[in-house]
Formats: structure tokens, sequence, C-alpha cells
């Protein structure tokens, strides 16, 4: 059986919790014992030599052990703290202290041996590796007092204290395990609940919904990022698919118009509604070279789309060529009633760049001020050096550019123009070549209202040397 993520996480989480509580109840339980046993013998063994100086002091009152053969119920006395006079008598002695030590019954584990290590009085069973401590008396060695260690907890008050210590770790580690359960399943739904909605929204996008989008509830964390940067994400996938539809309209769209003008002019001809003639020539050969034009600005951008548009750079005098791009318009712009006006410098504009492709870019500038500017107007370009970079600016007069068009104007197809009529001619793919001509040459390019009441065009390009 699969499980989702969230039931992965929550086994996880879980898992981990459970197995660090286990851990963690375990070494509490051997350390308790171990840590417990070793006080209780500490506190034995300190018991044991204070017991000694009892001992030798019963021994020399009496002179043998045998007053503990005939009465074993003297032991415990005999046990007792010592008096500075150790000539106070046995039955005077007072009690002692309630020690730790005497809490746990240390005293009922020592045993009396005699100098031949005879057990004399006390616990029955001394083992193996008790702890001993000699009775000299007068130089002379009579007895053993022997201490046997725990081994584990015995009944009594240490083994309720450890039981005890042992149900509060088991319940603290418990109650652990089910905060940890909590908070697994707070973070399966909770946290985990922008990532499923994320990818119900990757499936939607993938079937082609465009519009999908996931509420963004926290940036800051990386989560809240995966949804803003799907949003992002649809929309850049949904305005490129709108631009594909539109492109292809527009492709269509300038396609058709010259192939129907050439279509009909062609039927006229054939059933003799019009003449052969140098006009229906010039007629065709006009279409034929929109749509030649068309055509071959369509293979300019689908090569720069894809980085093959061929660059021969070199260093070059940028004066120089919009010198001469501008007077390849002389005839255009006294056809059109347009007045040029140029500022150059006087001297070179060292640049590096492809001649060629500099020279389009220029021509199509200038063609695209020539056709949307009014018959009577004028134009005004600018070049000059500005530290590290040439700027080159283009003004027309009116009319205008709406200032929500102007990002636009780059885009494939895009005219401003309210209709798609074409009135004043063109696909609308030259500025987008510009464009890629002048990123080619990592510069950059701008459109602005122009002073002149039209469109203001700035080319940056980096300057040599």
């Amino acid at each position: 059986m699969k499980l989702n993520l969230a039931a992965r996480l929550f086994a996880a989480v879980l898992s981990a919790a459970v197995a660090v509580a286990v851990a963690m109840g375990v070494a509490a339980h051997v350390n308790l014992n171990r840590d417990f046993l070793g006080f209780l013998n500490e506190q034995a063994v300190g018991r044991l030599d204070l017991a000694v100086p009892s001992v030798r002091s019963g021994y020399r009152q009496q002179g043998s052990w045998d007053f503990l053969r005939q009465r074993p119920d003297l032991w415990f006395r005999l046990l007792r703290p010592a008096p500075e006079d150790e000539r106070v008598p046995l039955m005077d002695r007072p009690p002692a202290q309630a020690s730790p030590a005497e809490l746990t019954g240390a005293s009922r584990r020592f045993t009396l041996l005699d100098a031949d290590r005879i057990r004399i009085v006390g616990f029955d069973s001394p083992a193996e590796n008790a702890i001993e401590r000699a009775i000299v008396v007068d130089g002379i060695t009579v007895g053993w007092l022997v201490l046997t260690p725990f081994e584990s907890v015995s009944s009594g008050a240490e083994k309720r204290f450890a039981d005890a210590q042992a149900r509060t770790g088991w319940l603290v580690g418990g109650g652990a395990v089910l905060l940890a359960a909590a908070v697994a399943l707070w973070a399966s739904r909770r946290l985990l609940l922008p990532v499923r909605q994320v990818a119900a929204a990757t499936h939607r996008l993938a079937a082609g919904d465009y519009g999908a989008r996931v509420p963004e509830q926290n940036v800051d964390d990386e989560v809240g990022q995966l949804a803003h940067d799907f949003n992002q994400l649809a929309v850049t996938l949904q305005r490129n698919e709108a631009m594909r539809r539109e492109f292809m309209a527009d492709v269509s769209h300038e396609l058709r118009t010259p192939l129907g003008v050439l279509h009909g002019e062609l039927e006229a001809l054939e059933d003799g509604v019009r003449p052969l003639d140098a006009a229906a020539l010039r007629s065709l050969r006009g279409e034929v070279v929109t749509l030649h034009k068309l055509v071959d600005d369509l293979y300019q951008l689908s090569l720069a789309d894809v980085g093959a548009l061929s660059y021969r750079k070199a260093e070059l005098d940028l004066r120089e060529i919009i010198d001469e791009a501008a007077g390849s318009f002389g005839e255009r712009l006294r056809s059109s009633g347009l007045a040029l006006q140029m500022e150059l410098p006087s001297g070179p504009l060292p640049t590096f760049g492809d001649a060629r492709r500099l020279r389009q870019l220029f021509s199509n500038l200038l063609e695209n001020s020539c056709r949307y500017t009014d018959t009577g107007g004028a134009l005004h370009l600018q070049a000059r050096r500005e530290g590290r970079q040439m700027l080159i600016d283009l003004h027309d007069s009116a009319p205008g550019v709406l200032d929500e068009h102007l990002p636009r104007l780059f885009d494939r197809f895009f005219r401003a123009e309210a209709s798609r009529s074409r009135r004043s001619g063109g696909a609308g793919l030259g500025l987008s070549i510009c464009q890629r001509i002048v990123e080619a040459h990592e510069g950059r390019i701008e459109a602005r209202p122009s002073p002149l009441g039209g469109l203001w065009l700035r080319v940056e390009l980096p300057a040599l040397g």
C-alpha cells in the first residue's frame, strides 16, 4: 500500500519521537539503577567505615567476640557510633542517626568475621565481592567487618523509589510520544496543505488550465515561496500561451492579407477584368515585397530566439552607420513630408559590433517613425557618448503612444493602433528585431513619451575605449 506524503511525514515524525522516547526511557532506567545502586553502596561504605571504631571499641571492652556469640542481640548496639570515651558501656551507647545508609538498611548487610574469617554474627551469606574492613586491636587483626553491596534494588524504600522513578520516566516518555503524535498530525495536515494545493494546481496546469493559482499565505518560508513561485510560473505560462495564440492569429492575418490581394489580382488578370500592364505588375510586386519582408522578419526573429542570428563584430564608427541609415531615408522622408533633424558629434563614435546588424537596427527605427508619424511631422535623431555608453535618441512627433502601451512596443505584432487595420502598414515586427539586435550588442532599448508629442526611442550601446 502506497502512503501519501502526509502519512509518511506523520509516520516519520512519530517513529522518531517514539524511538527517542524509548531510548531515553531505557537509558534513564539503566542509569538510574546503576547510579542509584552506586549511591546506596557509597552510603553503606561510609556507614561501614563509621562502624569499624565502634566494633573495635566493643572488642576492647569485652576482650573477645564471645559476648556476641552468646547474645547476638547486642550486634546492632555494637554498630552504634563509638563514644569519645571507649569505657562507656555498650548498653549505654546512643542510637545511630537516621542517615541515608541507615534508612536503606545498610547495617543489615554487615557481617562480622573472626580472625579466621568464620562468621560470628550479622548477614548470613556475605557476597564474594563483599567490602571488608579489618578490626585491628593493639596491632593485631582480631576480625573483619564485611559489607555485602547491593546487586539490585531490593524490596523496601529503595525499591519503591526506583519504581516511582521508572513510572515517572515512562509517563514522561508516553506524554512525549503523544505530544509528538499531535505535532506530527498537525504538521502533516497544516504544513503540507500548501504542498497539496500546489500539487493539485500543477495537475490543472498540466491539463491546460493556465488560470490555476494557489493561495499565498506566508512567503517567508519555503512552502510559501513555493506557492509564490508556482503562481509566477502559471502567470508566465498563461502569458506565453496568450502570446502564442496571438502570434498565430497575427501571423495568419498578416500572411492572409497579401496573399488575398495577390489572389484577387491574379483572378482579375485571368478573367480579363484588369489588363496585364505595368500598374498591375507594380501592384503584384508590392504585395510580394510585403509578403517577403514579413517572412524575412519572422525568419530573423526565429534565428534570434534560438541564438542563431549571425553577427560579425568588429571595431567601427557608429556615427558613420547612423549617417548612412538616415541618408537612405531621404526620399522617404521627403515624400512623407517629414523633417529630420540630426545632432551627431563631429568626431567618431567608436564601438564594437556588427555593421550590417546595426545598420538594420537604425533603419528599422527610422522606418517605424516614418510609418507612424503624421504627415508634416518632425524627427529628431541625436547620438552622443556618455562615459562608457553610447546614447542614441530618436524622437518623433504626434501621434503619441499611451503609457500603458510603451512596455509592449517590443512585443511581436504589437501595434499601438486601436484597430488591426493596415492603414500604417507593417506587421509590428520591426521593434522586436531591434530589441534582439541591441541585446546581442550587450545594450538596451526603451520607449518613452517624446517631448515632440510622439515616441522617444532610446538605444544604449557600450562604447569602445
